[in-house]
């Protein structure tokens, strides 16, 4: 008589326990509480196959012209490639474009041949590039001189200017103003998404806001720190085929993920120190880290994490492939290897370099 309870008590404990091993499993499974594949305690995995050949300068540039410093590069949706140059001169900030009569946007068909340029007299430091689902350009200006500065554009193929967000060479913290704004990415119902904050001042902005396809605010969320949903340069922006946003926190070594309300979904740091970010329609990652260093803490410290071009999966964060900086390691100070990536419909990979190049990177 007595055993029954006994009994009853051990049949709910194996019931508990069973479905706490199920959700654990579950949990397990989850690309938000895993990193894949098993990341070294030391930064992202370095030891990885390398489908490319080694990258090699590209880009006929008009007029004699050689590249400046750059950071941003993407893949129109007619297959041409669109390039930020900072008006032939190095550095992200100052004077580059500023008082330049050159241009510093660019569009090239595939096999590098120049086909036209816009843009002189608006920009400081154009930094990123985005095409839209209409084909329009999205450029961010974190630079500030003259009265110029701090905005972001969307032109059509003509640069003809369509919308303008921000004051022209005002930075702030309000709803209509920027601080060194890095990047933008577009939802497929036209909602625009701005990264704002490339200073590392503890006050510095570090956030994303959110505006209709007009320009009219909606909401913003994020601030300095190393939390979930907090910032440390948001550098740059990417959504995948389920409409999640990837923001790569370059200063906190990592991507976050969230959906567009601003909810956070997943935290991944096996991708390394994030600079660019690009997602095909297939849902294939690629990641640029040029600032991963060794050495003291401080700004781009990621000790054993290797600079280069990681590729992996958006759906799972798996990481396949990484194609390696060239350059010495560990590496110097500054900034080496590609700050933005694209790829072409055949897979080859074009990065921009801060350090006055655009490399491409053919399959083997």
């Amino acid at each position: 008589m007595r055993a029954k309870p006994f009994l009853t008590c051990t049949f709910a404990c194996v019931v508990t326990l069973l479905a706490a091993l199920a959700l654990d499993l579950q949990s397990q499974s989850s690309p938000s509480s895993r990193s894949w594949p098993p990341v070294s305690p030391l930064g992202a995995p370095n030891d990885l196959p390398n489908p490319y050949l080694a990258g090699v300068s590209w880009g006929q540039l008009p007029d004699g012209r050689k590249w400046g410093s750059t950071a941003g590069i993407v893949r129109g949706l007619d297959g041409n490639i669109w390039a930020i140059d900072r008006c032939g001169v190095s550095g992200s900030q100052g004077t580059n474009c500023a008082s330049s009569p050159l241009d510093p946007i660019f569009e090239f068909d595939p096999s590098g041949k120049f086909l036209k340029g816009f843009g002189h007299g608006l920009f400081v430091s154009p930094h990123k590039i985005t095409v839209d689902h209409d084909g329009n350009l999205w450029v961010a200006d974190n630079g500030i001189k003259d009265g110029k500065g701090q905005q972001v554009f969307k032109f059509n193929q003509d640069g003809k200017i369509l919308l303008t967000l921000g004051k022209a060479g005002e930075a702030g913290p309000g709803l209509d103003t920027f601080d060194q704004p890095t990047d933008v990415a577009i939802a497929p119902n036209g909602d625009i998404f701005v990264a704002d904050g490339h200073g590392v001042a503890p006050t510095a902005n570090a956030r994303i806001l959110k505006f209709d396809k007009n320009g009219k605010f909606i909401k913003t969320w994020g601030k300095k720190g190393r939390g979930i949903g907090e910032f440390d340069v948001p550098h740059t922006l990417a959504f995948d085929s389920k409409g999640r946003l990837f923001v790569g926190d370059r200063q906190n070594n990592r991507i976050q993920i969230f959906d567009q309300d601003g909810r956070f979904i997943a935290e991944w740091k096996q991708f390394g120190r994030p600079s660019g970010i690009f997602i095909d329609n297939n849902d294939v990652l690629y990641v640029g880290d040029s600032e991963s260093r060794e050495g003291k803490e401080g700004y781009g410290y990621n000790p054993g994490c290797r600079r280069g071009i990681r590729i992996g999966s958006a759906k799972d964060g798996s990481v396949k492939y990484f194609v390696p900086d060239p350059g010495p390691y560990p590496p110097t100070e500054g900034s080496t290897s590609a700050e933005g990536v694209t790829t072409d419909a055949r897979g080859n990979i074009y990065g921009a370099e801060y350090t006055m190049d655009v490399k491409k990177y053919v399959l083997k």
